[in-house]
């Protein structure tokens, strides 16, 4: 099985795992219904992103934000 390459840098990765933060806590404490499933679905990518530094919709628009050796 091929991984993908990895096409998000450390800041993104960062940013990542803050608004995944950020929407998971919106989902407990702020929302409920469709919003708190949303926040969840949304906390869930945002999480897995970040942990595999690999992003679907940049690889579909070409977006590379790694630092370049």
């Amino acid at each position: 099985m091929n991984c993908p390459t990895p096409n998000e840098g450390t800041v993104d990765r960062v940013v990542r795992v803050v608004l995944a933060v950020l929407s998971l806590l919106a989902g407990i404490y702020w929302l409920s219904g469709w919003a708190q499933l949303v926040a969840y679905v949304l906390a869930i990518i945002l999480a897995f992103t970040a942990a595999t530094g690999f992003c679907a919709l940049y690889k579909l628009f070409k977006w590379d934000t790694r630092k370049k050796k």
